[in-house]
């Protein structure tokens, strides 16, 4: 596998110099997240999601398929995220790298294991039918938190998707085309979502531990420590990933979590704004007027 390119000895210095002064390279505060947007593919479940230079693709797809014998009242819900050469030199095809893995894991505890996604509204036969959620996600640029911008993504993605509409006779379902039924919506229970904090020792008082909250390529590169919390806008943490790195006081750390309620909220806010415009964009003779439409004419 080939190796990652490190930053040059003149890069790390100029970023410690940097942290010194309590200044980031790019000029953002310590708890800023970079600039994000939203959009919309024409697909219903798709979303490209920027954070700063880093943008990932999301789409949602759902198939018929039998439950797992154990969960027989439970439909399935899987994530999968890819990182292409495209991305980056130091990504294979078919070769998953340990940014992928934990990218994986992280999306899904806080998403699948939370129960975010009410995976019983999925069952259409106990034990014999179900709906397969299924999120794919792609990473179409890499210059750092993944995991952040990876989760708004699915979670967009999701509240976006419409899944086609069913009926049940007995044992056979029948699933209704978009020109006969209108699409139904996700039956989602909460919007958990991730927050990443890297952590750099300070050079200016021993035992000073800086944090940085959405941090850039760079700054992975270079930090000592990083935590990821997944919570939702409730307060309520779903997880929290702290995989080595330097020790942290846990007055601080509760600190990071009070800090990552607010951001939380903030994205909450910003994604169901861009969701609503969406919609209205779509109601514009958009494909639900279509689907209204072609009900009307054949009632």
């Amino acid at each position: 596998m080939p190796r990652e390119v490190e930053p040059s000895l003149n890069e790390k210095q100029f970023f410690v110099k940097a942290l010194e002064e309590n200044l980031r390279i790019d000029g953002r505060a310590f708890d800023q997240y970079r600039e994000l947007d939203l959009e919309f593919g024409d697909e219903l479940g798709v979303t490209d999601v920027r954070l700063g230079k880093t943008r990932i693709h999301t789409h949602i797809t759902a198939e018929v398929t039998t439950p797992f014998p154990d969960r027989p009242f439970d439909g399935l819900f899987t994530i999968t995220s890819e990182l292409s050469p495209m991305t980056s030199p130091f990504f294979e095809p078919n070769r998953p790298s340990t940014t992928e893995i934990l990218l994986s894991r992280l999306l899904e505890k806080t998403l699948r294991r939370s129960g975010a996604l009410d995976t019983e509204s999925l069952c259409l036969i106990a034990g014999q039918k179900c709906w397969s959620i299924r999120a794919d996600v792609h990473v179409l640029s890499h210059d750092g938190n993944l995991v952040d911008a990876a989760c708004i993504g699915v979670l967009a993605a999701l509240q976006h998707f419409r899944k086609p509409d069913t009926s049940t006779e007995g044992e056979s379902v029948t699933v209704y085309t978009l020109a006969e039924r209108e699409p139904v919506p996700l039956s989602l229970l909460h919007f958990p979502y991730c927050v990443t904090f890297s952590y750099y020792s300070s050079t200016v008082e021993e035992g000073e531990t800086v944090t940085l909250l959405d941090a850039t390529l760079l700054e992975e590169q270079l930090r000592e420590g990083s935590a990821t919390i997944g919570i939702n806008r409730h307060g309520e943490v779903c997880q929290i990933a702290k995989l080595g790195g330097v020790p942290l006081d846990a007055v601080a750390f509760l600190g990071c979590v009070q800090i990552a309620l607010v951001k939380v909220k903030e994205i909450s806010v910003f994604v169901s704004k861009r969701l609503e415009e969406e919609a209205k964009k779509r109601d514009k003779g958009g494909l639900m007027a279509e689907l209204s439409a072609e009900n009307d004419r054949v009632s």
